[in-house]
């Protein structure tokens, strides 16, 4: 088993932890994070919750890790090649999902302008809000089901 590799970095009161299985490192930013489980429910002998270290990168594939992350609908997991490797070589064309009862997913490199003007870059997944609670406008922050949204 590989050695489990942690590092917490605090910028601006956000914290962002790394785990690393030595070929690839999961980055973890929780300030991001809806909670939607499709990491646990994906690869539930990497990602478990109720543990510290929560994330064991060592329990998978690199492959089996890179899928999961970019699964994730907040973008709160991301990785990088701990070679210095391109991480994302593969462009990605544009896709939109409904999640049922959730948030309109967007998959792709988005260009989002708020309300005031301050414009976003957004890669790979982002979670948008259907159900109108979200304390996080445009984006999802898992409040639909607080409020039982269907749809």
């Amino acid at each position: 088993m590989a050695e489990q590799d942690q590092r917490i970095t605090i910028m601006d009161k956000k914290i962002t932890k790394e785990y690393t299985n030595g070929e690839l490192t999961v980055v973890w930013q929780p300030h991001k994070c809806i909670h939607s489980g499709i990491c646990v429910k994906t690869l539930p002998e990497v990602y478990k919750p109720n543990e510290k270290p929560w994330i064991n990168a060592e329990n998978a594939s690199t492959q089996e890790l890179k899928d999961q992350i970019r699964k994730c609908p907040s973008g709160a997991l991301s990785y990088y090649m701990n070679d210095g490797e391109d991480n994302e070589s593969e462009s990605m064309e544009t896709v939109v999902e409904v999640m049922k009862n959730g948030p309109l997913m967007v998959y792709g490199t988005l260009k989002v302008t708020d309300t005031s003007g301050k414009t976003e870059i957004k890669n790979k997944t982002t979670a948008f809000c259907r159900c109108g609670a979200s304390g996080n406008k445009p984006y999802c922050d898992g409040s639909h089901k607080k409020s039982d949204f269907q749809g």
